[in-house]
């Protein structure tokens, strides 16, 4: 059984998921969906055939003092649909303050290309929040 890491934002979606031994993280790709959810439900439909996801966790943007950020109303409307489509699936959120700002730490640590950065930054970020709620629930 699979844990699935989701970096959810107004344009694309970082989707993570664990090993099948549920040991480590690792990016699986990034969702372009321009704010229709339906083409993220899709593709979790896809990703769902494919491997065996027990546990769901989305990451809630809080801003530094703690308070909800307009953004995670947002994300709570996404979470709501995600539970009323997968009802059977476990689904838990975490704090995912700085893990963008982790995740441009990383590529600019690995020298990766300017142009490829906004297509792999919310995927690295699905990693650290799966890892996040991964070490949360050791």
């Amino acid at each position: 059984m699979r844990i699935l890491g989701i970096d959810y934002g107004d344009s694309r979606v970082g989707i993570a998921i664990t090993d099948g031994l549920g040991l480590t993280a690792q990016g699986l790709e990034t969702i372009e969906h321009n704010g229709n959810d339906k083409i993220i439900l899709k593709r979790l439909d896809e990703l769902f055939q494919e491997y065996d996801i027990e546990t769901i966790v989305v990451g809630m943007p809080y801003n530094m003092d703690g308070t909800k950020t307009f953004r995670a109303e947002i994300t709570e409307k996404f979470i709501h649909k995600l539970k009323c489509k997968y009802n059977k699936i476990h689904i838990d959120t975490i704090d995912e303050r700085l893990t963008t700002v982790a995740a441009h730490k990383t590529m600019n640590f690995l020298e990766i290309n300017k142009n490829k950065k906004k297509k792999i930054v919310d995927t690295i970020s699905a990693v650290y929040i799966l890892e996040m709620y991964m070490n949360k629930n050791k």
